[in-house]
């Protein structure tokens, strides 16, 4: 690789060799599945970066493995969501599904389990602080279901799919699904109880350039309250949804 020098390469060699003795089977047991073919998982962490500055041709990459776990899950999420909520159209579906398995939802699952503290990551990126960008662990998540279900077949990958998302989809309200567009449905809200419109702002932003969050203050009336995303756009609609939920009759 470009610029790569004796101790890049020497951290390379001391990432894969740490990793595989000492990070990958507490990793196991974290997202409670045991790998019967390891080399399927340490694909599945293998950044193209990574592969590309070890120049070791029998290492390859997890590119691939992104797209079947996106369609992994995909279907479980879909299959889901059906069976949770039969009576609902196309449309909310959709949406529910797009809501779950979005960059940001995909990259806080993979900090949960720590994925991104076992990933082989080039000299390069690790610098740059991949680790903790969106989304690289988005991708790395769906790596890593891509693994299981090659290395076991749909129902262990089904079954930690849902473990990993119950919580997401205990949380949707059959009867109220404002959470898909927070910031419409609180601008209704108060247009139908004759209040000023809804004034957001950017009140603060926190961490490095690379994994920086917004904070967002939104202004209804004598009511305030504050949200915070990855973007201004997911800030805002946390500070709509925040809004919603105090406004609301026994929230």
């Amino acid at each position: 690789m470009p610029n790569c020098t004796d101790e890049d390469m020497s951290a390379l060699l001391y990432t894969f060799d740490r990793l595989s003795t000492d990070d990958l089977a507490a990793f196991e047991s974290r997202i409670g599945y045991p790998f019967l073919q390891r080399e399927i998982l340490t694909r599945a962490l293998t950044h193209k970066s990574y592969s590309h500055e070890a120049k070791n041709d029998a290492l390859r990459d997890n590119e691939t493995f992104e797209f079947l776990g996106d369609s992994v899950l995909g279907f479980v999420i879909g299959d889901l969501l059906f069976r949770r909520f039969p009576e609902l159209d196309e449309g909310a579906l959709s949406k529910m599904k797009a809501y779950l398995v979005s960059a940001t939802s995909l990259a806080e699952k993979a900090r949960a389990y720590g994925m991104g503290d076992v990933l082989f990551l080039g000299v390069g990126e690790e610098k740059s602080g991949g680790r903790k960008k969106d989304s690289l662990l988005a991708n790395l998540f769906e790596a890593m279901l891509a693994a299981v279900y090659l290395d076991g077949g749909i129902e262990p990958v089904r079954g930690l799919i849902e473990r990993m998302f119950t919580p997401d989809l205990e949380a949707i309200d059959e009867q109220n699904l404002l959470f898909q567009d927070y910031k419409t449905a609180l601008q209704e809200m108060a247009q139908g109880s004759g209040m000023p419109l809804p004034e957001y702002s950017v009140v603060g932003e926190v961490g490095p350039d690379h994994d920086k969050r917004f904070i967002v203050e939104v202004k209804v009336g004598n009511l305030a309250t504050r949200g915070e995303g990855s973007s201004k756009k997911e800030a805002q609609q946390q500070a709509a949804k925040h809004a919603l939920r105090e406004s609301s009759p026994g929230a």
